[in-house]
């Protein structure tokens, strides 16, 4: 693209973003600390200022105190659909645009929609809803930010499958942390104010215990943290002169490590508002022919995963890996290479150990940095 191009797209860029409506995230640690209700606590006070506020989609959870914050708010009706047998209920995302509120509450971020609907996810909905100019209020789980995937199920030995790409939360031009201690969180619990009586105690065993609530009210506060540092950087320019780093990370057909690598770097990145790459180097050795089919689909998904998370996808073949990763470097004006600490037999560190070498002996007369994650 050349630069009177590139000009052009910029400015197109700046009208579609004036024309998009304003998004705001409430983030909270987990289920019970009262997102919902602080969304319904809002709509009132946006209607009472004269706001044309409507309830797109609402998850109450049956909890009394929330359920009654509804009464005397507008809901837009949701679509009823028949998926294997059952008649079920999503967002109406038609409708709402139909009716152009000012602002529209659309609650559980990271929810799928039933098979059948026009986006797989509802945060694909919501991308619908703000191009059309209205503006959105929505609400998310820490535990369901893509790259801190990981990190949650090693907190809380669970793996949670609805998940959102970062790059949604880094749309957001408002991120609220719905914050509780352990203890208050602990008490709403067995109050019977987050789940029936019969699931009560089976959470107190498992994602409730207070070790695990810590872990990730830590996380939540840190997220937020995060971006608000980031809207800081891009809007106040006269707080400091911001470095543009461009992170590369590099990948084998390692599945867990890739996978490490492309989360951690998505934050490293997503911290500093930064593009990022992701370099696969396909040597003779792991041409498709000699790489097994199950190593072959697991790039293939973290080829996806990557993209979700906002990356750049660069797939070259070379002999030479530390050359194939500077070339890399050169060309997109890499400021920090990301790899993953080699999990790996006496044997293949001795051979492993000569591209490592080379690369930092390369690197030691560039200012690149290199950071190897565990």
């Amino acid at each position: 693209m050349t630069e009177k191009e590139n000009n052009v797209q910029h400015f197109l860029d700046l009208i579609k973003k004036s024309r998009r409506g304003k998004f705001k995230i409430y983030i909270g640690m987990s289920a019970g600390v009262g997102k919902t209700y602080r969304m319904l606590q809002e709509a009132h006070a946006l209607m009472r200022n004269g706001i044309d506020i409507k309830i797109g989609y609402i998850e109450t959870h049956n909890r009394k105190e929330t359920h009654d914050l509804l009464e005397g708010l507008p809901i837009i009706p949701r679509r009823t659909l028949f998926y294997k047998g059952k008649e079920l209920e999503e967002l109406d995302v038609q409708a709402v645009i139909n009716l152009r509120p000012e602002v529209v509450i659309v609650d559980e971020l990271a929810h799928t929609n039933i098979e059948g609907s026009k986006n797989e996810k509802r945060w694909q909905d919501i991308i619908e809803i703000l191009e059309a100019g209205i503006n959105v209020i929505s609400a998310v789980n820490i535990q369901h930010i893509e790259s801190l995937n990981e990190i949650v199920r090693e907190i809380t030995g669970i793996e949670v499958k609805e998940r959102i790409p970062d790059r949604i939360i880094a749309l957001a031009d408002e991120v609220v942390n719905i914050d509780l201690t352990a203890d208050e969180l602990i008490t709403r619990l067995k109050e019977g104010k987050i789940y029936k009586e019969e699931k009560i105690q089976t959470a107190l065993n498992n994602f409730f215990k207070s070790e695990h609530i810590l872990q990730l009210r830590e996380l939540a506060l840190k997220e937020v943290a995060s971006q608000v540092e980031r809207k800081v950087e891009a809007e106040v320019t006269s707080v400091k002169s911001v470095k543009h780093e461009r992170f590369l990370a590099c990948i084998s057909s390692n599945v867990e490590t890739a996978k490490t690598v492309i989360r951690k770097t998505s934050r490293l990145a997503n911290y500093y508002n930064s593009k990022w790459f992701v370099l696969y180097v396909q040597t003779p050795d792991e041409n498709s022919s000699k790489i097994p089919l199950d190593k072959q689909r697991h790039l293939i998904n973290n080829f996806k995963l990557a993209t979700e998370l906002g990356a750049e996808i660069i797939k070259v073949e070379n002999n030479n890996i530390s050359k194939a990763i500077l070339e890399q470097c050169e060309e997109r004006k890499i400021t920090t290479i990301c790899i993953g600490k080699p999990h790996l037999n006496l044997f293949k560190i001795i051979l492993a150990t000569n591209v490592f070498k080379d690369l930092l002996n390369k690197l030691s007369n560039s200012e690149i940095d290199l950071v190897i994650l565990s």
